[in-house]
């Protein structure tokens, strides 16, 4: 069984900056992807970041582009979110996804794309 921890969250003024991680523990696999999530109080999981391994693809929603970078070890199954320039709307529980399998670029912002998640951490920013 895989397990994927998300560390990092926490409280922010807006205008700041986090860092979330997350690391894969348990049986030994080799993901394809991964990518992180977040939802709202009364929204629909959301995709924000994912990465592709291999040719080191990343794709971003709209709403985080150029505020948000994702990047991470293939190897070890570690991916990171450095969060800058945070605005109230980013307020939300934060999860992380692997994918084993070969996926589209328009796949990978999928959420049912994705094997594994995380337990996710609470990210809010204050106006």
């Amino acid at each position: 069984q895989v397990q994927l921890v998300e560390s990092g969250g926490g409280l922010v003024q807006a205008g700041g900056s986090l860092r979330l991680s997350c690391a894969a523990s348990g049986r030994t696999f080799s993901s394809y992807a991964m990518a992180w999530f977040r939802q709202a109080p009364g929204k629909e999981r959301e995709f924000v970041a994912a990465i592709r391994w291999g040719v080191g693809i990343t794709y971003y929603a709209d709403s985080v582009n150029g505020r948000f970078t994702i990047s991470g070890d293939n190897a070890k199954n570690t991916v990171s979110l450095q969060m800058n320039r945070l605005k109230p709307e980013d307020t939300a529980i934060y999860y992380c996804a692997a994918r084993e399998a070969w996926g589209s670029s328009q796949a990978l912002r999928l959420k049912n794309a994705y094997d594994y998640w995380g337990q996710g951490t609470q990210v809010t920013v204050s106006s």
